[in-house]
């Protein structure tokens, strides 16, 4: 509604007053509009507040007026300007926000990865820390599941630590395939120098982590492992 509206508004406002000002100010405010609209929604909104204001600028503040057509060339410019001025504001908006979620994600993969730490250093019996994990990677790698066990298998695909993921003598295409759906992927924990267990992750519908999710979830694995060697270790 914003993305309609919001140009329609303003340029009824400025027809009042449009013998008082060029209408090149008129298009700068109505690219104040497409800004707000694009940093506050999505794609689609921010071009379709760029092209209502291509409009409602042609209608309103460019001769003939109240009819959709431009008689001067410099306002035909100027209307091809905001339009396409419009359109890369919105583009660089959808890029910021963006990165801010992938910084935000990033952000959030470290802080549980520290909070994972902190509880195995706690010197506690290492289930908190295995709990704590396994919400981590539910989290993490998009599972509708997750649970450690203290043994191993060689029929169910697994997630190695270099974040790829086999299948048999098959590496999947994550980013593409998507993790295995038919089975439990296992993502085994390891630390001192022997084997301590494995985690057991059923995979969302639509779970395609990336590399950096899955490096993620094995360093997850890796504290564990080294939080049951300490505590074998204290109580050996």
């Amino acid at each position: 509604m914003a993305a309609l509206l919001g140009p329609l508004v303003l340029c009824a406002l400025l027809a009042v007053f449009r013998g008082r000002f060029a209408n090149t100010h008129g298009a700068l405010l109505l690219v104040l509009v497409i800004v707000a609209v694009a940093a506050n929604g999505n794609r689609v909104a921010g071009a379709v507040a760029a092209l209502s204001a291509g409009v409602w600028f042609d209608v309103f503040l460019t001769r003939p007026y109240e009819r959709l057509s431009i008689a001067s060339r410099t306002d035909v410019e100027t209307t091809v300007l905001l339009l396409v001025v419009g359109i890369a504001v919105t583009e660089l908006a959808v890029w910021g926000r963006r990165q801010h979620g992938l910084a935000s994600r990033d952000a959030g993969y470290l802080a549980g990865i520290y909070a994972a730490a902190e509880v195995g250093v706690s010197g506690d019996s290492p289930d908190a820390l295995i709990a704590a994990v396994s919400d981590q990677l539910v989290r993490a790698l998009g599972l509708t599941r997750c649970r450690f066990e203290y043994r191993t298998g060689l029929d169910v695909p697994r997630l190695r630590h270099d974040g790829q993921v086999v299948s048999g003598n098959t590496v999947v295409d994550v980013s593409r395939q998507g993790l295995p759906r038919s089975d439990e992927i296992e993502l085994l924990v390891e630390g001192g120098g022997r084997f301590w267990g494995r985690f057991l992750l059923r995979a969302g519908p639509d779970a395609h982590p990336s590399l950096a999710q899955r490096l993620v979830a094995v360093a997850l694995a890796d504290q564990v492992g080294a939080a049951l060697s300490g505590y074998a270790l204290r109580h050996s």
